[in-house]
């Protein structure tokens, strides 16, 4: 799976969480709108709850590129 489908996902499924990073706070919309394509195909892993994380060439978890919290 790559980040553009768990946060099309997120924004499809009303997913009331926000998500951050050293940079920030935002919605699963405003990183779908503000990210570059390039890095919206990341392959990723979405562990509900707690992080969406990159996954390596290797196929391994890599660094943590969003963590979760509740959202409103």
């Amino acid at each position: 799976m790559i980040l553009k489908e768990i946060l099309t996902k997120l924004v499809k499924n009303k997913m009331p969480v926000i998500l951050f990073n050293s940079r920030g706070d935002w919605t699963a919309e405003d990183i779908l709108k503000n990210l570059s394509e390039s890095k919206l195909k990341t392959r990723s892993h979405y562990q509900p709850g707690l992080y969406i994380a990159e996954i390596n060439e290797s196929g391994y978890l890599g660094s943590v590129l969003y963590r979760i919290k509740k959202g409103k």
